[in-house]
């Protein structure tokens, strides 16, 4: 497991809603999470929907998208965050009342799954 990576927060996405197009969203921060060893999608989007069925976790997955995506409470902390499976890493994405306490902690159920794997953690903001 990789040593207390920080998932401290820079940079929280701005919300916009555009006329007759929803919401989007602007700027933010991402935590990519990369196992020791290479995963083929499949198996980590059931590794994913493991640790939110096994709870504390309420949420939905989006239909018709080219890679696994589902928006997430940890009714824990109180955290909504997406997570996402892509090019072999878990991507938790930070939305705009997100803290760091909810992603830290299911990072470490990440780990908790993986049989002693190690992931690392790298953080990306979008300015």
């Amino acid at each position: 497991m990789t040593t207390d990576p920080s998932f401290a927060i820079p940079a929280h996405p701005q919300r916009r809603f555009p006329h007759g197009s929803g919401v989007e969203y602007e700027g933010g921060t991402e935590f990519r999470l990369t196992p020791d060893r290479e995963r083929a999608t499949a198996e980590l989007a059931d590794t994913v929907v493991d640790i939110l069925t096994d709870g504390p976790y309420r949420y939905g997955d989006f239909h018709d998208l080219p890679m696994p995506l589902w928006l997430v409470r940890d009714e824990e902390t109180a955290d909504v965050f997406r997570v996402a499976v892509r090019d072999g890493t878990v991507r938790l994405h930070v939305l705009p009342t997100t803290e760091s306490d909810g992603l830290r902690r299911f990072f470490e159920r990440l780990c908790d799954t993986s049989e002693g794997g190690s992931w690392a953690v790298q953080r990306h903001v979008d300015g």
